[in-house]
């Protein structure tokens, strides 16, 4: 459940400064505020997904549910790959889908036979979910789990026996592979399939059919650290579209009990509402290729590098986690040019972000609330999330300057909310200081746990953050300034002209 409350920022900090000094101003929450658990999901800011099953073998991306068994053989799965590859890249996470939409299951589930028990793969023996598992944890990568609810392999599903199924597959999954950190589930409900044989089509009311708040409820007794995924969270939301980005204003709030998962509002879920009552953290899912599952075709088609840096831009930079698929093939591998650009995606990251030009500058601000240390403009350059630049209350156009010394020359900025207290700035502008003159080089909207933006390259001797609105006192813990890596490209790579 989200959190809403009040908190003196004396809790946080200390009763007083290590001075002995009198203890800071408090300083209000937001209303609605993440949990602990939401606030590690932010920071991991890029986790992966991994397709993988029948539809590898079929050359598919949906299966219809009357795919054999016998068809999944890989000969060479190598868990450990995955989870290589995804350390290397700098993912916090994998998820897997354990159960794709044709029914065929990972793990050899007591609930059916459709499933690895029934392949020739280590000769019914095997269990991809506990190697995964076991894979991810050996290389410090968290464990997620998506389990479809659509299902058009089974006999029973439209009708309630089905949804006890869902229930019993969903126990196995949280009381057999240790701590879970993600559970993920989509829209896509209800249509043409096998069903046991039926071969029809099936619809079901989104709103009612699945009993979520119970299924919920479930999963969240079996591990109450998990966190869940899908269009009306409740913790994690889906950003409206497959493409990995989100909108240029992304609030973290949303109203749960507006979105219907299937049928949601993508526009809403895109931007987020700054009077939601619900913190849901926004994520933003893509593929590395055109598809979510492998095929061979499409081996020339992964995404460059600089394409990912885009993404990276309007997801990561726009307050949201980016969650990339890499599908792994027959093999039971990821592809080597998919490993490649990965590689490459995280060297060109690490180059843009290696130096911080504004963390050897000097901070000042037009207020300083109560003139404490413990909220001194400062705050903003000591690489702390948790520590943070505020002004007095009823301060207009709250402005925070950081001066070089000399001319810096820089293309990027970086600011953050510190998002434990909720996400407040709704507007602000950026200028820099050009022989002797400011001059306006960005302004947009909201910030969240990061905004990064891409700017004309500048010199200047001094930055300026003005915070032009804000839904209540305005909190900064970060400004950064970056140079970009000569190999990011340019803007505006591999998405649809418009997209924001």
């Amino acid at each position: 459940m989200n959190t809403r409350l009040w908190i003196p920022f004396a809790l946080l900090a200390g009763a007083c400064t290590p001075d002995g000094d009198a203890p800071p101003p408090p300083f209000p929450a937001m209303p609605v505020v993440p949990s602990e658990a939401q606030v590690a999901y932010t920071r991991m800011e890029y986790i992966g997904f991994v397709h993988w099953g029948l539809n590898t073998w079929t050359d598919r991306e949906w299966g219809y549910g009357d795919e054999s068994p016998d068809l999944f053989d890989p000969t060479a799965f190598d868990a450990n790959q995955w989870a290589r590859v995804a350390s290397d890249a700098g993912m916090g996470e994998l998820i897997l889908t354990a159960k794709h939409h044709d029914g065929f299951t990972l793990w050899p589930s007591a609930h059916t036979e459709h499933s690895v028990a029934a392949s020739p793969w280590m000769n019914g023996e095997g269990d991809v979910v506990r190697e995964f598992v076991d894979a991810a944890r050996a290389h410090d990568v968290k464990v997620g789990l998506y389990l479809s609810p659509w299902d058009r392999n089974h006999a029973d599903y439209g009708t309630p026996a089905y949804i006890d199924y869902y229930r019993a597959q969903l126990t196995e999954l949280l009381s057999d592979y240790g701590d879970i950190t993600e559970l993920w589930v989509d829209g896509a409900n209800g249509g043409d399939g096998y069903y046991g044989g039926a071969r029809e089509e099936r619809r079901i009311d989104r709103e009612t059919y699945y009993d979520w708040p119970n299924t919920v409820a479930l999963a969240k007794s079996l591990q109450p650290d998990l966190l869940i995924f899908s269009d009306a969270g409740p913790d994690i939301r889906w950003m409206g579209n497959e493409r990995g980005f989100a909108g240029e204003t992304n609030w973290s709030t949303l109203d749960r009990g507006s979105v219907v998962i299937g049928a949601a509002d993508e526009a809403y879920l895109n931007s987020g509402d700054p009077e939601g009552p619900d913190w849901v953290v926004p994520l933003c899912n893509t593929s590395i290729r055109p598809g979510w599952f492998y095929h061979e075709d499409q081996d020339g088609d992964v995404k460059s590098p600089q394409v990912l840096m885009d993404l990276w831009y309007r997801s990561v930079g726009r307050n949201c986690v980016l969650l990339l698929n890499i599908p792994p093939d027959r093999r039971g591998l990821f592809h080597e040019n998919d490993v490649a650009v990965l590689r490459e995606f995280r060297r060109i990251l690490d180059e843009t972000f290696d130096e911080d030009l504004a963390s050897g500058g000097s901070a000042t601000a037009t207020s300083v609330r109560g003139d404490h240390p413990d909220y001194a403009a400062a705050r903003v350059l000591d690489g702390d999330p948790d520590t943070f630049w505020a002004p007095d209350d009823g301060v207009d156009l709250p402005t925070i300057e950081i001066e070089f010394g000399g001319p810096v020359e820089f293309d990027r900025i970086l600011l953050a909310e510190p998002i434990r207290l909720g996400q407040r700035v709704s507007a602000f502008a950026v200028e820099a200081r050009v022989d002797g003159m400011w001059t306006p080089i960005a302004d947009a909207t909201t910030i969240g746990a990061k905004r990064v933006l891409r700017l004309p390259r500048t010199s200047a001797d001094a930055v300026r953050v003005r915070i032009l609105g804000s839904r209540a006192v305005p909190a900064l813990s970060s400004v950064e300034l970056y140079r970009a890596s000569a190999d990011e490209g340019s803007a505006d790579l591999g998405l649809p002209a418009g997209t924001p």
